[in-house]
């Protein structure tokens, strides 16, 4: 078994979609459209098997959740860059561009090279060597 896909709700599809293409090398399906519903969505691939689905629909409320704490349910999501080098690269590029950075790259005690960032929404991502 693997995991197909995760997926986010958005208040700015186009945005989100835009962010992961150009900090993460990722490539997008065309949208997709449900008109009775104003659903959209696309598909963002990273390579290989691993996909997002970021989706936008009116009603869908934000988030109450603080990015900056933890809290129960799906907290983060980790993207493998390959090499400490790329970790510390883009974390500093997202911190000039002014995303949030809430951890410095480490060694964390499992033995993870790593940062993390927040996405234009707040969604916590790990950048992992």
């Amino acid at each position: 078994m693997k995991i197909s896909h995760i997926a986010i709700w958005t208040m700015n599809l186009e945005g989100m979609r835009n962010f992961y293409i150009h900090y993460f090398d990722a490539s997008s399906n065309d949208a997709y459209f449900n008109h009775s519903r104003d659903f959209q969505s696309y598909f963002i691939t990273f390579g290989g098997d691993c996909s997002m689905e970021l989706m936008q629909m009116p009603g869908i409320p934000k988030s109450k959740n603080d990015p900056r704490k933890q809290f129960c349910g799906l907290t983060h999501f980790a993207i493998e860059l390959g090499s400490k080098q790329k970790v510390d690269e883009l974390t500093e590029q997202l911190r000039q561009d002014g995303f949030p950075i809430l951890g410095e790259p480490r060694t964390t005690g499992d033995g993870f090279y790593e940062s993390v960032v927040l996405d234009p929404e707040g969604n916590r991502i790990e950048l992992i060597a």
